[in-house]
């Protein structure tokens, strides 16, 4: 702990402001009203990072605030129709809705708007939440058992050095620490491998979603209609696929998702989702339209059998950083605040310094949030066969099947690229700036911003590393898996560089998944930097 910090103590400290940190700083204050909350968010408020489809399931909400509709939650649009749509390059056909996937009951919601409500909740109940303040390091006891985190020093240039500006980063100390992350928190990286708590589970696996908001023409527009679509773009070997969720005020979240353990190193998520709209069931719904907001993130894929161990001395994982997302179902965001409520109420029962909250493990064995993703561990593995094998493994699983003991194994993703001279380019269509559209054009909409002046948080282990190895065996897939931008190879007087273009990361954590080195290390900018989700 450095002597230049000035520090705070509390009795929980949270990272992340989203719905599982929220939700178990909530319960914690229902539950022991004396114990000083208080959560760091790295986006500039609450709900700037956020991005969901999102379908909402509101069985969490309703055990943490059972009154929500009387308190003005944000869940103004039931769901009141699926359709569920297996994709040709130039047909349609309509498929079962998956009985996992039926919506009825649901809501189609922004997740950050959410977020913003229950941040207010939280703070009625005295947790203080401060946005703009990335947590970038975890604090350590003499023991070694976590004491806290500690904020990022602000005001460091692009050479390293202090500027005028400089401020050291500020010291958070607590009894016990969650860690409410997101998909592939960095700070919960570093305490999987400093704690080992992956001994005993499968490597998670991931997909990345790529979303955008549309205004369509009211004729066009189906308040309340779900849609998901399995098939093309993709081929037969890679998992993908899309939602259309219509809510209210003609607005369409359109989004597509490719797991990342694709193998093609030439395949461009971005690629994928722009020409998935040129399909004549798709392109119907949002000609005429406006594109009003873009943005991407990494999904949790792994399930039951990629859970870390949720605990250890002085910490907890809840929500999406530990995995608690249920593929099948397309959603997390209820199992994410339910674990964020157990975290809690394991802590309201004993909250000791430098202890390990064992009673969390136990009580999220008894949850239905075990029994939800158990249920669900063979259907997303199933697809590691093709796309026939894992629909029809994944209606015999519908059927009954996940009651056979078998467990199907995950594998982690950046191992599963092929060498570029084992396949073959794929050549995207030009955009046509009315459906398609580029990625710096679509960065713009994600209202990205970061200080101009301090060093890139997206960091080379090893710089020789992309020319020299990905460029010759990959054609250095960065250049096409960043829905960003970010990552180029230029060339100057003969010679290829790799640049990064730090400025128009949208924090999606693809790159420190997908690099088949395991090169590229994501960490947190300086301040509230990254993007502005508008009603994401």
């Amino acid at each position: 702990m450095r002597t230049d910090r000035e520090s705070m103590e509390y009795d929980v400290v949270i990272i992340g402001a989203g719905p599982s940190g929220l939700s178990c700083a909530i319960r914690l204050k229902q539950l022991k009203p004396e114990l000083s909350v208080c959560i760091l968010e790295k986006g500039a408020e609450v709900g700037a990072h956020l991005l969901s489809g999102a379908a909402f399931e509101s069985r969490a909400l309703s055990d943490l605030i059972p009154d929500w509709k009387e308190k003005g939650a944000p869940l103004a649009t039931p769901a009141w129709k699926d359709r569920f749509l297996f994709l040709t390059k130039s047909k349609a056909f309509r498929l079962p809705t998956p009985p996992q996937m039926n919506n009825h009951g649901n809501y189609i919601i922004s997740l950050g708007n959410l977020c913003k409500w229950l941040a207010q909740q939280a703070e009625t109940l005295g947790v203080e939440i401060f946005p703009g303040f990335a947590a970038a390091e975890v604090l350590y006891d003499e023991n070694g058992a976590v004491r806290g985190v500690a904020t990022g020093d602000v005001g460091i240039g692009k050479d390293g050095r202090k500027t005028d500006h400089f401020q050291p980063g500020m010291e958070l100390r607590a009894k016990q620490t969650v860690f409410a992350e997101g998909c592939h928190g960095s700070l919960t990286k570093t305490l999987i491998k400093n704690f080992d708590l992956r001994k005993d589970s499968d490597p998670q696996t991931y997909g990345l979603g790529i979303k955008e908001v549309w205004e369509v023409l009211p004729e066009n527009h189906q308040e309340g209609l779900i849609a998901h679509t399995i098939g093309w773009p993709m081929d037969a070997k890679t998992y993908g696929g899309s939602f259309m969720y219509h809510a209210a005020g003609n607005q369409v979240y359109v989004g597509f998702v490719v797991g990342l353990d694709y193998r093609n190193p030439y395949l461009s998520p971005f690629g994928e989702m722009q020409r998935f709209k040129l399909h004549p069931a798709i392109r119907k719904t949002l000609e005429g339209g406006r594109r009003m907001a873009y943005g991407a993130r990494a999904l949790v894929e792994g399930g039951f059998q990629s859970l870390p161990k949720p605990t250890f001395p002085g910490g907890i994982l809840v929500g999406d950083t530990a995995g608690f997302m249920n593929v099948p179902k397309i959603k997390g965001n209820h199992t994410a605040m339910k674990s964020g409520m157990l975290a809690a109420e394991s802590l309201a029962e004993k909250c000791v310094a430098g202890a390990e909250c064992s009673a969390y493990s136990e009580k999220l064995k008894t949850s239905w949030v075990w029994k939800e993703l158990y249920k669900a561990r063979n259907v997303r593995p199933g697809f590691n066969y093709g796309l026939w094998f894992g629909l029809i493994h994944a209606a015999f699983q519908t059927a009954g099947g996940w009651m056979l003991p078998y467990t199907l194994k995950n594998h982690a993703d950046y191992a599963q690229l092929k060498k570029a001279k084992d396949c073959k380019k794929i050549d995207y269509p030009k955009p046509d700036n009315v459906l398609t559209f580029d990625r710096l054009t679509s960065v713009k909409l994600s209202n990205t911003m970061h200080e101009e002046n301090q060093p890139a948080h997206l960091k080379l282990k090893d710089s020789s590393v992309p020319i020299g190895k990905n460029l010759p065996e990959y054609d250095e897939p960065a250049q096409r898996y960043c829905p960003a931008g970010v990552y180029e190879i230029v060339e100057e007087q003969g010679r290829k560089r790799f640049v990064i273009n730090a400025q128009n990361c949208v924090h999606c954590k693809t790159c420190d998944i997908k690099d088949p080195a395991q090169n590229i290390d994501w960490t947190v900018p300086q301040g509230g930097g990254g993007p502005q989700y508008p009603g994401m």
